[in-house]
């Protein structure tokens, strides 16, 4: 019976710091890189509430993107140069 006990809380143990522990902190960084999305819609909206003028809200919000998606300043102008005159 002692020996089942062992077993049995070693394969916990192994199975939690093995398994479930990378799996719920792989689970956490996906739902954080998703969030992501609506801090910089967020931080975007506020910029512009708070009185800034389009151009300045974009760039507060292309400031508050992660690094891997961030695009350039250049690259962000060239796409607002692509719309429609009535939606710039």
């Amino acid at each position: 019976m002692i020996g089942g006990a062992l077993v049995g809380t070693f394969m916990g143990i192994l199975l939690s710091y093995c398994v479930f522990g990378p799996w719920a902190s792989r689970f956490g960084q996906i739902l954080k890189e998703e969030g992501m999305v609506f801090s910089v819609i967020k931080n975007t909206l506020i910029s512009y509430l708070h009185g800034n003028a389009p151009q300045i809200a974009i760039e507060i919000g292309r400031r508050s993107t992660p690094f891997h998606l961030q695009p350039s300043f250049m690259e962000l102008e060239e796409y607002l140069g692509e719309l429609p005159p009535d939606l710039s």
